[in-house]
């Protein structure tokens, strides 16, 4: 298996060189040259597989200069009993009859970044060795609010790792920051950027881009690589829960084997839905691919239009970790479609310099057979949690209930009452203050009360790594211009 930068396939990379490096050197990401198809009977034979076998079936489809034995190795250790609460890792949970949510946040940082930032680690540093790479790895990390802990939970004291996460100041809710301010570890760094999330992307990437920073770090022994979902290594262990989903309801008895299902994302900066994108090319049975948004809704009016404009104004929204108007992971999507990396480099080039590309008619054809977009605004978030709770007596975040809307909105215009797994990408309980005002409380706890308050409301434990906040101390408390990011990085490599 080879891999291409989405702007330039002449050069072409293994996989673990690809993890290695994280972003290609002209600013493409780097994507497999082609998405393998799943062997005829792989859905039967994952069936009654656990979860960490599972993982490794598919990985391994993508990753052939890595043995079995080192990513069942790597599996058992992402996913055991002492990193996730759920023997399942991650659970499907029927709504209703042909509704079912697919929680994916009972990891260490209880949000969806866990499924594959537990796993990244491993392939990252066993990339290193595979390459002969001497120099220490610096990942530099922007986060929404998820991303950062996750990442940070994962290369916590990882030899010949550093790891540096920016979060916008304001931009993300009261826990998560808690959750990455007070992070343990010897090779961690947190940064707030005055801005919002796409000023700590942007800034990302040109320090990733900037010639003369990379060889001061080369300099001193580092080179800069990412645990975004730019990064393949983020991406591929995020195929393995659809697929996983799939075959959990059709063991159970949900829905038929070979039976066709639509799948709804809550979706920012693209990558969460991609995966379930890249695991029907694979031969999953999927129908729709259904994209929900909040309202920072670029991604909705993209699938719409065949525009992509973030000429727009930016939202600060309940669900914060969905509080982006680029998003990276489209231009992997861009490349599947065209299956031209110059003209995607030239829609690229184009969303820098205008901050807007639309697509060709023929391309938006594509993207409108498999993607349906919708979104909604806080006030539709609050309804649907309080609804959720009040009706099935389930407690959702602010991201899971746009998703849930988004389905609502789907099935209401389309009559499609197809099975769908909807992606639940957070505890509710990282979202306090929102979820207590759906349901209908006015005097909303500070800090961690809230979590207390909301246990109160629903009689649902809050979970432990949130619980345990409390005895945290806060080690990081730096802010930085989005134009100085650099001098956060030569902070931490001092």
């Amino acid at each position: 298996m080879r891999y291409i930068s989405t702007r330039d396939n002449a050069i072409q990379y293994t996989a673990s060189q690809a993890i290695a490096q994280g972003l290609a050197k002209d600013g493409g990401l780097l994507t497999p040259f082609y998405i393998p198809k799943l062997p005829g009977k792989a859905l039967d034979d994952m069936r009654d597989m656990a979860y960490q076998q599972r993982a490794v079936y598919v990985m391994k489809q993508f990753l052939e200069e890595f043995s079995v034995k080192e990513l069942t190795d790597y599996a058992n250790a992402a996913y055991g009993p002492d990193r996730f609460d759920s023997p399942a890792v991650a659970p499907v949970r029927t709504v209703d009859g042909n509704t079912h949510c697919l929680e994916l946040w009972h990891g260490p940082t209880c949000a969806f970044k866990d499924m594959a930032l537990q796993m990244l680690p491993h392939l990252l540093t066993a990339s290193l060795a595979k390459t002969e790479e001497e120099k220490t790895v610096c990942i530099l990390v922007a986060t929404s609010g998820d991303t950062g802990k996750g990442a940070l939970e994962g290369f916590k004291n990882v030899p010949r790792t550093r790891i540096l996460v920016f979060y916008p100041k304001d931009g993300v809710s009261q826990v998560q920051q808690l959750q990455m301010v007070t992070q343990e570890g010897t090779n961690v760094g947190v940064s707030a950027v005055v801005g919002n999330f796409d000023d700590a992307q942007t800034g990302v990437k040109k320090l990733f881009s900037d010639e003369a920073v990379r060889r001061e770090l080369a300099a001193k022994g580092y080179f800069f690589s990412s645990a975004n979902s730019i990064n393949w290594g983020r991406v591929l262990p995020q195929i393995v829960y659809y697929i996983s989903a799939y075959c959990d309801l059709v063991r159970d008895e949900k829905i038929a084997a070979g039976q066709a299902v639509n799948i709804c994302v809550p979706t920012g900066n693209f990558g969460n839905i991609l995966a379930a994108y890249y695991a029907g090319e694979m031969g999953l049975p999927i129908d729709q691919l259904i994209c929900a948004s909040n309202s920072n809704n670029v991604l909705t009016d993209f699938i719409r239009e065949g525009v992509y404009d973030r000429n727009r104004t930016f939202y600060n929204t309940a669900s914060p970790s969905m509080d982006i108007l680029i998003s990276s992971n489209l231009e992997r999507l861009l490349l599947a479609l065209t299956q031209d990396p110059a003209e995607v480099k030239g829609y690229m080039t184009r969303l820098n310099e205008t901050g807007r590309y639309q697509v060709s008619d023929k391309i938006r054809t594509r993207l409108q057979k498999r993607f349906k977009g919708y979104f909604c605004d806080d006030h539709e978030t609050k309804r649907v949690i309080r609804g959720m709770f009040e009706k099935n007596g389930y407690l959702i975040d602010t991201h899971t209930a746009v998703a849930f809307s988004a389905l609502e909105q789907y099935r209401r215009e389309t009559g499609d009452d197809t099975p769908a797994i909807v992606a639940s990408t957070a505890s509710p309980f990282k979202f306090c203050a929102s979820v207590l005002e759906a349901l209908g409380e006015t005097a909303i706890a500070d800090g961690l009360d809230a979590l207390d308050q909301l246990t109160a409301k629903t009689g649902q434990p809050a979970p432990a790594p949130l619980a345990g906040l409390r005895d945290k101390k806060v080690r990081f408390t730096q802010v930085v211009e989005k134009e100085n990011m650099v001098d956060a990085v030569r902070s931490l490599l001092e």
